[in-house]
């Protein structure tokens, strides 16, 4: 995720919102209230439709008509909160990579805030971002495997990591009693997708 995250509070006149977006080069933006906890997100679709009621209050047409009653309730908004899409789809710091790009595909949103457990705003993560670490290459997740198995054994040189489109193998000797925990930590390495234990008791 990216911190600090640009957020707005919900009584932000609808101007201030839009000027906030085009400064930022954002599509979207939280809006907190005064705690700081995540009560919705405004995006460039929800100030269009005030702008362009504003622009042309009465279009015609039963086109018109159809996108005016589709519009009515932003079109009214004065505030971010007036103006806001809620409830919010959030994710936790802790999630995993692949559940919040699920969230972000399903809701069909570019951008998701990163709440705490109170729903606290602490970050935002993009979907070029969960794209980014979605595809990180074979080369990162072996680092990232070494680095724990040199955290976890006394001799990491012990056992030999080859990774492959996501899939890590792990062959040597390794003390039964602490295999299961070991490979259960590798397998919940963000992009790992399969753990093949070739190892034998030591």
């Amino acid at each position: 995720m990216r911190v600090p995250a640009v957020s707005v509070p919900g009584d932000m006149p609808f101007v201030e919102v839009a000027r906030t977006l085009a400064r930022e080069q954002l599509s979207a933006v939280p809006v907190v209230d005064a705690g700081d906890h995540v009560i919705g997100v405004v995006s460039e679709s929800d100030l269009l439709a005030k702008a362009a009621v504003m622009t042309e209050p009465h279009r015609h047409g039963p086109v018109g008509r159809l996108w005016q009653h589709r519009l009515y309730d932003k079109s009214h908004g004065d505030t971010a909160a007036t103006l806001m899409t809620f409830p919010p789809v959030t994710v936790h710091p802790a999630e995993r990579v692949s559940d919040a790009a699920w969230a972000a595909a399903h809701a069909r949103l570019r951008r998701l805030p990163v709440t705490d457990h109170r729903g606290r705003l602490v970050g935002v993560v993009s979907r070029r971002d969960l794209l980014r670490a979605l595809i990180r290459d074979d080369a990162e997740i072996r680092a990232e495997v070494d680095s724990l198995i040199g955290r976890h054994l006394a001799d990491p040189r012990a056992l030999r990591i080859t990774v492959a489109n996501g899939v890590v193998t792990v062959t040597g000797t390794l003390d039964k009693a602490v295999a299961p925990e070991l490979l259960a930590a590798v397998r919940d390495i963000h992009d790992v997708i399969q753990v093949q234990d070739d190892t034998v008791e030591d």
